[in-house]
């Protein structure tokens, strides 16, 4: 790692740097052409978010989702810890969240009216049916999900995927659409397409503000809202195993 590299991580744990200190320091590539350790990254990049995902789509049931994710997490932290150019306070950074915050929450609400409104105009009878027909479950949910999945799935494809493939890419903007496009795949294994496209459009969101801020907190912050409002509103059916006992 240069010098500009470890300036720029430095500035992540003090919260401070512009929105394209952020970018150029997680952009940051070690080295120069392509190698044997570009080879591999590509290699493991296919296996773990294209390939896994395939085969795990075929035998999937509800009952693995959880497991499955905790352990890709498990793997991802496994290797992010043992790398020593790794920034480890990206892992929390809670000093990311402010800046962040009011972006967040004004997207959230935008976003809240438009997926409310779509609902409505294609299945009205599962507007707020999950609060309405079983509320212990909706509860357990709001407090679960942000604890159980969340977190999991933002090491491993925000603070993961971000500082391990950003090498791969020679754009910022070409980092983020991939990162989407993997974290949207990766929810083939919910068997749905609704999933994946609102996966998709989540993950260009996380990335970026997973991206500007360096904090894993924000993107989970982030991700806490939509997903939970997701499982309020109507559109949880899609989002976990429900979907697929059709």
């Amino acid at each position: 790692m240069n010098r500009g590299d470890q300036s720029a991580a430095g500035d992540a744990g003090n919260g401070s740097g512009s929105a394209d200190g952020a970018g150029e320091a997680i952009l940051a590539v070690e080295g120069a052409g392509p190698d044997w350790r570009t080879r591999a990254r590509v290699v493991e990049f296919v296996v773990l978010f294209l390939v896994a995902p395939s085969l795990l789509a075929m035998w999937m049931r509800p009952s693995m989702i959880f497991p499955a994710i905790w352990s890709l997490a498990a793997v991802c932290l496994v290797v992010l810890l043992r790398d020593k150019g790794f920034d480890r306070r990206r892992l929390w950074n809670a000093t990311g969240v402010r800046p962040r915050l009011r972006l967040i929450l004004v997207q959230w609400g935008v976003a809240s009216v438009l997926l409310a409104a779509g609902l409505w105009i294609v299945e009205p009878e599962r507007l707020l049916d999950l609060p309405r027909r079983r509320p212990e479950i909706w509860l357990l949910v709001m407090i679960g999900y942000p604890v159980l999945s969340v977190y999991a799935q933002e090491v491993a494809f925000r603070a993961f995927f971000f500082h391990r493939y950003a090498g791969l890419f020679r754009s910022e903007w070409g980092l983020v659409a991939a990162g989407a496009l993997v974290f949207g795949y990766a929810h083939i294994i919910l068997q749905n397409w609704v999933a994946m496209g609102l996966s998709t459009v989540g993950g260009v969101l996380f990335g970026l503000t997973y991206l500007r801020t360096r904090s894993t907190l924000a993107s989970c912050v982030e991700h806490a809202l939509y997903g939970c409002f997701l499982f309020t509103i109507g559109w949880g059916h899609y989002l976990f195993g429900g979907s697929m006992l059709k």
